[in-house]
């Protein structure tokens, strides 16, 4: 594994090049400007009705910083530079400890002269890219997701999803560690975990460059975790893409324990390690999609999770040799003279045996398939009843199955067929899952 991660390794980031051709042209777009500026980025996507974190104050000058009233700031709260890069100059604050001081995330007290002092740094550019005066704002603290609170050492995890042509084409979870701080930060020590786009399961975990298996320190496995509000999370970075302008661009999305998916930050230019943590190539996703007409963020996200996912799927169907159902499935049944019809049916595990419309069964002359003097007692919605046998042949991914199945009226329903679990061997059935 480590030699053929390394060749991969070697393999994406020789793509970088080639796929920086795509960022381009958005990044001389008033988009990327305005990505540049946390507060302008702020306004723009609120404007639009998208979540970010609520503002409580901006200091831009020294005079602001000295009318400053700091007992009006929260319990918690986030200081950042209004355009900083990779992390730097955001601090942190918890709360408050028993003694009524605040404290971050490792319990360290801190004081307003050291806040004072910080936010003067950040008016004097010493976070800034360039080195330019910058502004100081003060911002809501987001709270971990409960099912991602025990991954996140000291910090909050987030999703990076990059975005082109209105379609979200790759994504990652972000956790942070002991030794990155508590932040996010993969070139700080965090840790990036490539996510399958249509389920919202992660795959690949990297760290420092190498894959591993389990968080640093614990037996958590970092693979197969359910990332929650995942179709609302591609949706935001889709819409908030599309507020900007920006044709390419990677948003960064907390989960809020209390207010769900809201985004941190657009990049114009994100960093091109997420390759390494879905083990694919940035570049064959771009030009699948850089050609297509995106009329809606909706149809961007279906157009992702079709073009872009499944890895988690066929990997289990692999391992286990089982095909993966949903609770809707296409049927082909075979009527008495051989010929097929194609008919949508629902998965249904808690009946035991396969039940058929009896008007769809006369329809195509099923009902000749009577099994002689057999009728099976039942519990259905009516109550116990007797319902008539016949011999089956259905077609189901492919498979073709062999059965004995209930005739029942089923015109007042909204599938002429169900497939009970006696005809589901060899089958997994994923109630997520749609047609």
């Amino acid at each position: 594994m480590p030699n053929a991660f390394r060749k991969t390794s070697r393999q994406l980031l020789g793509l970088n090049a080639r796929s920086l051709r795509y960022t381009g042209h958005s990044l001389i777009s008033t988009g990327s400007k305005i990505a540049q500026d946390k507060l302008a980025t702020k306004k723009l996507l609120q404007r639009s009705g998208l979540p970010t974190p609520r503002l409580y104050a901006a200091i831009k000058n020294r005079q602001e910083l000295a009318r400053f009233r700091w007992t009006k700031l929260p319990a918690s709260f986030v200081i950042k530079p209004r355009s900083s890069y990779g992390g730097e100059g955001i601090i942190v604050i918890f709360g408050r400890n028993k003694k009524g001081n605040w404290v971050k995330a490792d319990k360290t007290e801190i004081f307003i002269p050291q806040l004072r002092k910080h936010v003067l740094d950040t008016l004097d550019g010493n976070f800034s890219p360039s080195n330019i005066p910058d502004v100081a704002l003060f911002e809501q603290r987001i709270k971990n997701h409960p099912d991602l609170k025990p991954y996140s050492k000291q910090g909050v995890a987030d999703l990076r999803i990059v975005v082109y042509n209105h379609v979200p084409i790759m994504a990652m979870l972000r956790l942070p560690t002991l030794e990155s701080h508590g932040k996010a930060n993969l070139h700080a020590g965090g840790i990036g975990i490539g996510i399958d786009l249509a389920c919202g399961i992660t795959t690949t975990a990297i760290h420092r460059g190498h894959v591993i298996e389990n968080l640093p320190g614990s037996r958590l496995n970092l693979s197969g975790l359910h990332i929650p509000h995942w179709k609302q999370s591609l949706l935001l970075a889709t819409k908030s893409a599309q507020a900007l302008g920006l044709a390419y661009s990677g948003v960064d999305i907390a989960l809020d324990r209390d207010d769900g998916p809201t985004v941190l930050e657009i990049n114009a230019k994100p960093g091109l390690e997420i390759q390494l943590a879905n083990m694919a190539p940035l570049l064959s996703r771009l030009k699948r999609v850089e050609d297509l007409t995106v009329s809606t963020p909706e149809r961007g996200v279906r157009l992702g999770q079709n073009l872009f996912g499944g890895e988690v799927e066929q990997e289990i169907e692999d391992v286990s040799g089982h095909l993966i159902l949903g609770v809707h499935e296409t049927v082909e049944i075979l009527d008495a003279d051989g010929h097929s019809h194609t008919i949508a049916a629902k998965v249904d595990t808690g009946a035991w045996r396969t039940t058929i419309d009896e008007l769809l069964a006369r329809k195509h002359h099923l009902h000749t398939r009577l099994v002689q003097d057999k009728k099976v007692p039942v519990r259905g919605a009516l109550g116990k009843e007797k319902r008539p046998v016949i011999e089956l042949t259905l077609r189901l991914r492919d498979r073709q199955i062999k059965t004995k199945a209930f005739i029942a009226d089923r015109s007042h329903m909204k599938y002429n067929m169900i497939i009970g679990r006696r005809d589901l061997k060899g089958f997994l059935v994923d109630p997520t899952k749609r047609l």
